[in-house]
């Protein structure tokens, strides 16, 4: 099967530090990948480049057939439709209400009327979970995991075909983390999506993830199921996977 993301040769540096050099890696439609690593492996990095956020030293990517690193502005603004992106914290716009968030990549992208826009905004707030009432809410109105839940419903504005989520768990408690995990495993298989999950947590990995990508040494240093991080000979992905924690959401997952 053809893959819905393909980086190949990727260099990536700010001034003299190089964040990834040569590194390649596959995602397949309909997979949830996770992306782990250690402190400062660029693992947030490599998702904004792959989003076009950021411009690479050298390397191609390829998403939905296009090469985001080569592809003019039009071409670029297409595949970027297709595609939904949730920031750390939700990265929600603070003077906006949450319908007006979630609205605001309708309103310019496909042209359609206030009203409209409104309607569906508030279709992809119920869709998260989030109570009818809070689509009238500033973000600062907001608790950690509604803001999360705000920014995941922006990022589902377009029915996209993929889903980038950075972090998402993070600063949640393990109540609101297991919910959250559980919201992304039922829209991604009500809504058919590929998902490409940055990722610290143990626990969102056992839960969501078909396949996980462990960057290392500047690269991808190996990718596989979470069966198969446990047979890696690699003294960080031993700790990872095999420390106090990794044993506490293996037992969890396994309930």
């Amino acid at each position: 099967m053809e893959p819905i993301i393909s980086v190949r040769g990727l260099t990536t540096r700010f001034g003299t530090t190089v964040v990834h050099k040569d590194l390649a890696l596959d995602v397949t439609r309909g997979e949830v990948l996770g992306v782990v690593g250690a402190s400062g492996s660029g693992k947030s990095v490599l998702l904004r480049t792959i989003v076009g956020l950021l411009k690479p030293s050298a390397g191609q990517i390829t998403v939905l057939g296009t090469d985001v690193v080569t592809a003019g502005t039009a071409e670029l603004y297409a595949v970027q439709s297709r595609w939904g992106v949730m920031f750390q914290d939700g990265a929600l716009f603070s003077s906006l209400t949450v319908r007006e968030n979630v609205a605001a990549p309708m309103r310019e992208r496909l042209g359609i009327d206030p009203a409209t826009c409104a309607a569906l905004a508030d279709l992809r707030i119920s869709m998260v979970g989030l109570a009818p009432s809070a689509a009238d809410l500033f973000p600062s109105q907001l608790s950690g995991g509604m803001r999360k839940r705000a920014g995941l419903a922006r990022a589902l504005a377009l029915d996209p075909e993929i889903l980038f989520l950075d972090e998402p768990t993070a600063g949640l408690d393990p109540i609101g983390a297991s919910e959250f995990d559980a919201l992304i495993i039922a829209l991604q298989k009500a809504l058919g999506l590929t998902v490409f999950l940055v990722t610290h947590d143990l626990d969102t990995l056992h839960a969501t993830c078909d396949r996980i990508a462990v960057l290392a040494e500047k690269r991808v240093l190996v990718t596989g199921t979470m069966a198969d991080m446990q047979r890696v000979d690699d003294a960080w992905v031993h700790a990872y996977f095999h420390g106090p924690r990794a044993h506490a959401a293996h037992m969890e997952g396994a309930r």
